[in-house]
């Protein structure tokens, strides 16, 4: 059986290591940073479309383009794969593989840019991360 914990006090931390003390031989453990909310992930992509629909700078890219345009510009990795028509794509550009914070920095990221080039955002409301 498999249990997610998300380690917020005492009593989560306590759970967590009574299940260490139990777990079976060759269990695995792993720890790390929460991956990105809902609410970050929805607000990500009406900006990508926001700045889609604004074409700045005259580039006229899908949101899915724009994404791989801004994680790049704040230095997330990418690799490339040789396509089946032989020619390189890239690969990598996962949001949902970062951590609340990273995902705050892209979205902040988006909104400077946006600001840069005039983009008309359609939410009107002040973001909170």
């Amino acid at each position: 059986m498999s249990q997610t914990i998300i380690l917020r006090g005492d009593l989560q931390r306590a759970l967590a290591k009574r299940l260490i003390d139990h777990a079976p031989h060759d269990a695995v453990v792993k720890i790390g940073a929460a991956t990105r909310t809902t609410d970050q992930n929805s607000k990500l992509w009406a900006m990508l479309s926001d700045v889609s629909r604004a074409k700045p700078e005259g580039r006229v890219h899908t949101a899915e383009i724009w994404k791989c345009l801004f994680m790049n510009a704040l230095g997330h990795e990418t690799a490339f794969e040789t396509g089946l028509d032989n020619r390189p794509f890239p690969i990598g550009f996962q949001s949902s593989r970062l951590t609340k914070a990273q995902m705050s920095d892209l979205i902040e990221f988006v909104y400077a840019y946006g600001a840069e080039h005039d983009v008309k955002w359609s939410e009107t409301y002040e973001w909170k991360y």
